[in-house]
């Protein structure tokens, strides 16, 4: 009976502890109470999500991801997943790109977009509506832990800034390694650490003041873009998520930073 006692005056802290815990920016919070959480987040901020990536990075995301499709390479008749990108924004790049190089009788490309949120698709679906994007577009509704689609089944894997909000990325990358095709290749836009010591205090500065306070301003939600920004500090360093990329058993992975590293595109292969 007094053990029963004991459990019962413990306190909230103390049982988020005895349990297997997580990183939900600065808090910890139990494993399974992050994905809802996470979803609570891109439920809150969908319809203002692109507005936001415009005004947060003063554009520089549009930049970003150009260079990121420039360097996967689209060729005709390759198929893309992109995990985390409801809005379509890389899957519109995609298939732009792919389209250039595209002729008569090649094979046209395809892209599946996973996103875990059904709000951010829905914004993703009225967004091509509204740029007059018709070609084919798989929406899917998915977990990146565990995709909803068949072993070595694409030629390419993408994720931009999303890998960093699963609970266990270390199964987001087995994941991508288990659906990519041998000879595919994993890549992922992710923010990351700043190696510049100048510009890193300025990009905190900007981060934390600033932030929060757009958010509050465009979307009525401030502790969405908090937790986004705490988010970026909780992800692991450029070399640490290469090392973990190596792990889910990918070959000749790489990093190349962007603005001082504030972002960074990895890539890897599934030999």
């Amino acid at each position: 009976m007094q053990h029963c006692a004991m459990f019962r005056n413990m306190t909230n802290e103390e049982k988020v502890n005895k349990n297997t815990t997580t990183h939900f920016g600065y808090k910890q919070v139990e494993e399974d109470q992050k994905q809802s959480m996470v979803r609570g987040v891109f439920d809150s901020v969908a319809d203002k999500y692109d507005i936001m990536n415009d005004v947060m990075s003063g554009g520089l995301h549009r930049l970003w991801k150009n260079d990121f499709i420039r360097e996967l390479r689209p060729t005709p008749g390759m198929r893309l997943l992109d995990v985390a990108g409801g809005t379509g924004d890389i899957a519109f790049r995609f298939l732009k790109a792919t389209k250039k190089r595209t002729g008569p009788e090649d094979t046209p490309a395809s892209v599946t977009v996973c996103d875990i949120n059904q709000n951010m698709l829905a914004a993703g679906r009225a967004r091509a509506l509204d740029e007059g994007i018709f070609d084919p577009i798989d929406w899917v509704t998915g977990n990146a832990e565990q995709l909803p689609l068949n072993d070595k089944s694409v030629d390419a894997y993408t994720i931009a800034f999303g890998i960093r909000n699963v609970t266990h990325i270390d199964k987001a990358l087995e994941e991508a390694y288990r659906v990519l095709k041998p000879g595919g290749r994993f890549m992922c836009l992710e923010f990351s650490e700043v190696d510049l010591p100048l510009l890193k205090q300025i990009y905190d500065a900007y981060s934390f003041n600033v932030i929060p306070h757009f958010g509050e301003l465009i979307t009525g939600d401030k502790d969405s873009y908090q937790y986004l920004v705490e988010s970026i500090r909780k992800f692991p360093s450029q070399e640490k998520f290469k090392a973990m990329i190596d792990a889910a058993g990918f070959k000749q992975t790489s990093y190349r930073n962007l603005s001082g590293g504030i972002v960074a595109i990895h890539s890897g292969w599934r030999i």
